[in-house]
């Protein structure tokens, strides 16, 4: 897989930017990645050096229209740990 592949979307809330501070970021990736799969794409994408990755897989969440009803889409979020001598991501720059 190529590393825009692999990596969909930072995700840009309120609790993802409490870990900018620690170095800790927040992205949406493809449901059949691996840590060591997310940990490469991000070093090559960004240029930094990555200390551990943790990941999940998010459920889909129940939305109803009158009487119907359907799931949102469910995703796998990683949440990427830099080393202390690392640079900064510039997607979480305001």
């Amino acid at each position: 897989m190529i590393c825009y592949d692999i990596i969909i979307r930072p995700v840009l809330t309120e609790k993802s930017y409490a870990g900018v501070a620690n170095k800790s970021y927040t992205f949406v990736v493809n449901k059949n990645a691996n840590k060591i799969m997310i940990k490469k794409a991000i070093e090559e994408i960004y240029d930094v050096a990555v200390d551990s990755v943790r990941t999940m897989n998010c459920r889909g969440k129940l939305k109803r229209q009158g009487r119907t009803q359907g799931y949102t889409p469910s995703y796998k979020k990683a949440i990427i740990k830099l080393t202390a001598a690392s640079k900064a991501i510039p997607d979480f720059e305001s």
